[in-house]
């Protein structure tokens, strides 16, 4: 179903769910899924979080990493949440439950994972199940999918509950600075002759 001409947060979150199963694999393309959304999740000016959030599920990665890139320290738990999420997705597992590990006691991780579905060891395992399919073929890839799906759908709904879909104007008040260790990291990735990441 083709998006209405100015489509609002749950026009492009439905036409990109409805149309593609949740993540669970990392895409098998460098590029967004749709290259023709990247503009309409910009246009509407969210907050940071839930713009990668569409971006993550438009396998639109690095227009994600930007954005959450800006937000991986505390309090701002939410954006190192989807930082972690983006990780999951693009295969970066151990990266993925570093992330998953710090934000393990912050609302949005709690109300994600309650201890009902294993809290952080349920988490820990649904990512240990993911790379388990991606790098021995081996796993329920059904099943996997449906937890992405309540993972992401238990995000997306305390993000909205939280911040809104209305435009954000001016994003720079939900920027953090980096931590110490994350600065000295991004430096090696950066000049220090890592090079480009592969998983």
């Amino acid at each position: 179903m083709p998006l209405p001409s100015e489509p609002s947060f749950a026009d492009i979150y439905n036409h990109i769910t409805n149309d593609n199963p949740y993540p669970v694999l990392p895409s098998a393309s460098p590029h967004a899924r749709d290259p023709s959304l990247n503009h309409a999740i910009s246009s509407l000016a969210l907050h940071p979080t839930l713009e990668a959030l569409l971006h993550i599920l438009n396998s639109d990665l690095s227009s994600a990493h930007f954005l959450v890139r800006h937000m991986e320290s505390r309090p701002a738990y939410e954006g190192m949440f989807v930082h972690g999420l983006l990780h999951r997705v693009e295969g970066d597992y151990r990266n993925a439950e570093a992330w998953y590990g710090d934000v393990k006691d912050s609302d949005i991780f709690r109300a994600t994972w309650p201890e009902t579905v294993g809290g952080l060891e349920g988490a820990l395992a649904f990512i240990r199940g993911v790379e388990s399919l991606r790098k021995e073929g081996k796993g329920d890839s059904q099943r996997l999918e449906k937890e992405s799906g309540r993972e992401i759908e238990a995000i997306k709904d305390i993000l909205v509950e939280k911040f809104g879909t209305g435009r954000v104007e001016d994003a720079t008040s939900v920027w953090v600075g980096k931590s110490e260790e994350g600065k000295k990291q991004h430096a090696g990735q950066v000049v220090g002759g890592e090079g480009w990441r592969h998983f």
